[in-house]
Formats: structure tokens, sequence, C-alpha cells
């Protein structure tokens, strides 16, 4: 199937009050696994690349986005490429004449002004070139990014930022935290709601890992539309890893412990997209 953009997977599960997953990749084997479990969820399915990915690939970044959009365009499912918290405005612009359709443009640890500025900036360059972008609101007076503990999201605040900077999605505080590794995180499903009253764009949950299945589904009905998951994938991946090594210590291919690997998040892919769908 032809590569799909992610402006039209949001916007088709915005009108439908349905969810949709973004994945991180880090790994070849991450985005095979994650179009995988999509396929078998029969869902689209949003392939997403951080910046701190980037520079685990040695800065580079056509490579790693290269493979990622191989690996969507042969998908039985809609699949799209998108970059996500993306501080350095120069990888943003690296972005331009890629396969990427989408980034989610991070000034969300600068106070509201500075925010506002560096993020219109970055929905400008982007729509001239056809791009969606996604942005964040961090807390009052710059106190910590939008998924620090304890802050989160104001309705008005976010009304007046999304004005301000005309970016297509807002990834929003409403609970979670980033890199927990436990399913503990309680979401403020009165503000989710109060939110999507207020904010005339898709609702974007960073840190899903951290949240149980049926907070993730009550959180989609209460409003939220892109659903952000790194950390599961990486724990079932690594988990499969450890088992394998444990159990073969004589193993040498790494194609042996990879396989289960790939095969633990590409199981852990279709069951949340059954859970948000």
């Amino acid at each position: 199937m032809p590569l799909a953009r992610t402006a039209d997977l949001v916007a088709a599960a915005h009108q439908a009050g349905t969810g949709l997953a973004a994945f991180n990749v880090i790994t070849l084997e991450h985005a095979e696994a994650i179009v995988d479990g999509a396929a078998q969820a029969g869902r689209p399915v949003i392939l997403q690349i951080s910046e701190n990915a980037v520079k685990f690939h040695r800065h580079q970044l056509r490579p790693i986005v290269a493979a990622a959009a191989a690996v969507a365009a042969e998908a039985p499912i809609a699949a799209s490429v998108h970059l996500d918290h993306i501080e350095n405005i120069e990888l943003l612009h690296a972005a331009a004449d890629t396969a990427v359709s989408s980034a989610m443009f991070d000034a969300g640890k600068l106070d509201y002004d500075a925010n506002v500025a560096a993020t219109t900036s970055a929905a400008d360059w982007a729509h001239q070139r056809g791009m969606f972008l996604e942005a964040e609101l961090g807390g009052v007076g710059g106190k910590g990014d939008a998924h620090t503990p304890g802050v989160r999201t104001d309705p008005a605040e976010a009304a007046a930022f999304i004005s301000a900077t005309g970016v297509d999605a807002l990834a929003v505080a409403v609970g979670s935290s980033h890199a927990m590794s436990t399913r503990v995180a309680s979401l403020d499903f009165d503000l989710i709601d109060r939110l999507r009253s207020a904010v005339p764009v898709p609702l974007v949950l960073h840190g899903s890992s951290g949240v149980s299945e049926e907070d993730l589904r009550k959180a989609v009905s209460a409003g939220l539309t892109k659903i952000n998951v790194g950390t599961l994938l990486n724990i079932r991946f690594t988990e499969q890893v450890r088992a394998y090594l444990a159990s073969d210590d004589a193993v040498h291919d790494p194609r042996k412990y990879l396989a289960p690997a790939r095969a633990a998040i590409t199981e852990a892919v279709a069951e949340l997209l059954t859970v948000i769908s």
C-alpha cells in the first residue's frame, strides 16, 4: 500500500472518534513488528522516530527514515512516518525532502511566549511544505514540559496557543508521563473532556505506556485521538532478548533472539490497537 500521510490518518480518526496509535521506531525490527501488529489488528498506524532515536543512529536522519518508510510502504494497512519530540529546528528542516509527512515540534520546555514564537515558526515552515505539525504546551512559566509529573494543560491556554500558532494537533498533559515501566498513570478524564471542548484540533497523549488498557479506551472516548507508545514496546522486546540469552548462553547469531523480541512487539501493537479502536 502506498505510504500514507499522517494528516489523513489523524483526520479520519478524529472524525470517527477512534484512537490512532503512533509507535516509536528505534530499530528495523521495531518498524517490522509495528507494521505486522497493525496488519493483524487491521488498523492504520504511525511509525514515529524521535530525536533521541536519530541521535542513536549517529545523528543521521535519512537512513532510519528510509528504512521505516520502506517497511510502511510494504504494509497491507495504511501507515505513515512521523518525527517525534523534535527540539532541534535544523533536524526538523532536514525532513523536508524525506518520506516524513509530519512532526511533533517540542518547545514545551520554553516559557509560553517563547514556545508560541518557536512553534509558530515551525508550523509555518511545515505548512509551506505540506507537513502536519504537532506541538505541546508546557507548564505555566516553563516549569517543565507537558509530561513532567504533576503538570496539567489548561484548556483556555491551550485554545489560545492553537489560535496563536496554527498547529495541527496538540500534545496535552492529563496525567501520563514518559518512560513509565508500569501502567499506573492516573488520567484526568474530566480535563480531557474540557480540552476536547476548548481545542479545535486533535489531542495527543504522550507517555501512553504507563496507562492501563481500560484507561486508554476511556481516554479515547473522552476525546484523545493520537496515542503515543514507546516504552511498552521496548520492555516487551528486552524481556524476550533477556529470556532467550538466559536459556542459551552460547548463542552468537542475533537473529535467534531478535526474532522472538520482534514477535513480542507485534503482539503488543496488535493488543493496543484493538483496545483503542
